[in-house]
């Protein structure tokens, strides 16, 4: 019957639950005239003394059922009971301590199972009923009354009374369900949210694994071909380039698979295969469409890259620079720094956006992101000052 709750809100519950207790018991000791009139009317206690200790350790009962609200509210709504029928069957006038039963109708409602939410329902209206009952049988029996008087003022006040005491209750019970439906739908949204992600990482990655058939594919193909043509080759020389080309092809290649350890078992139709040498396409149409792009290359790339990185390289960066067509304004900063081991990137744009570092939605995050990793390399995106930064580092494979 309990739940598991993170320990900060357990001890929160119990300094709530002592500060209570002690406000109540404090309280109750300075009214103790007020238990006077009660006695003697249908009370088993028989003297103020017995009277006043059975108060003071009902209210710390009514602590104990405060203190349990959240992490057993089905324990702490049976307490309250039992120590309300206790109060009740000791002729006890209504306590200071009972405040606590609206705190614990409410967890009933917001954090109970199927059954404790019903049962604090089902304590709302049956507790206003007891009260009813117990407030006005004092009255019954003190005074001389008839038929009369009873269905007419008795009558009146009876259901004045549990009109309000019902109200009462039900509200702190009415409060606690909608609690309970806001964080359903705190949970849904956070599920659906998380399934869109999940959704978006395996659309990029089903691009990713279509991107690496067309390096692998291609690759394959060059060794083909070379090797058809070394083995029919008359000339030593021409055998020996040959073979030459196949080792490079084969190693680069090697390098592209390992990149498969994500184990990409989507089959996709070929698609084109984009170069660093189309990234001056990308950046004509960004400049085409009215943005002023300025692109920073230093150092350049040296020579041939693998397939892999100039890959990641080119998706990250169309993909950023579409954000920044669609989100940010002008200028747009892009550099690009070609390192011997690693590609460091950066797109840099101003925008309105407030402060959030390394925000999570959005599916081209979702997709820079995944590109990188899948490579070996990080990216972080977010703005900050007054600009949404994208930020990549990717490795690269040595083939040898």
């Amino acid at each position: 019957m309990s739940r598991q709750i993170p320990r900060y809100q357990f001890v929160t519950d119990v300094v709530v639950a002592a500060a209570f207790t002690l406000i109540a018991t404090l309280t109750t000791l300075a009214t103790l005239t007020t238990l006077v009139p009660w006695r003697g009317v249908g009370s088993l206690l028989p003297d103020e003394s017995l009277t006043i200790l059975v108060a003071v350790a009902l209210t710390l009962v009514f602590g104990v059922a405060l203190a349990l609200r959240r992490r057993a509210p089905g324990i702490a709504v049976s307490v309250a009971w039992a120590a309300a029928f206790l109060q009740m069957a000791g002729g006890l006038p209504p306590l200071p301590g009972n405040i606590a039963i609206f705190g614990i109708l409410y967890t009933t409602a917001a954090y109970g199972t199927r059954f404790v939410f019903w049962v604090g329902f089902a304590s709302s209206l049956a507790g206003g009923l007891l009260i009813t009952v117990y407030l006005l049988a004092p009255l019954l029996l003190a005074g001389s009354w008839s038929l009369e008087s009873v269905v007419g003022s008795y009558l009146a006040v009876g259901i004045t009374t549990f009109a309000a005491a019902v109200f009462a209750l039900l509200l702190s019970w009415t409060v606690g369900a909608l609690a309970r439906t806001a964080m359903r739908a705190r949970a849904n949204r956070a599920a659906q949210e998380l399934a869109e992600a999940e959704t978006a990482a395996e659309q990029e990655r089903v691009r990713i694994a279509r991107d690496m058939h067309d390096v692998v594919a291609h690759s394959l193909a060059v060794v083909i071909a070379q090797a058809d043509g070394a083995r029919y080759a008359a000339e030593p020389a021409v055998a020996t380039a040959a073979l030459g080309t196949i080792s490079t092809t084969a190693r680069s290649a090697l390098a592209d698979v390992r990149m498969l350890l994500t184990q990409l078992r989507h089959a996709q139709a070929p698609g084109p295969q984009p170069r660093l040498a189309d990234l001056e396409a990308l950046y004509a149409q960004v400049r085409a469409a009215g943005i002023d792009l300025r692109v920073d290359v230093d150092p350049a790339p040296q020579g041939a890259q693998p397939a892999s990185v100039e890959l990641a390289v080119y998706r990250i960066l169309q993909e950023a620079l579409t954000n920044a067509l669609r989100h940010g304004r002008a200028p747009v900063e892009l550099t690009l720094a070609w390192r011997a081991d690693r590609v460091d990137l950066s797109v840099r744009n101003p925008t309105d956006a407030p402060a959030r570092a390394d925000p999570v939605r959005g599916h081209g995050l979702i997709g820079m992101r995944e590109r990188a990793h899948l490579v070996g390399g990080t990216l972080e995106a977010g703005a900050t000052h007054g600009a949404f930064v994208v930020r990549a580092q990717i490795p690269i494979v040595e083939t040898s």
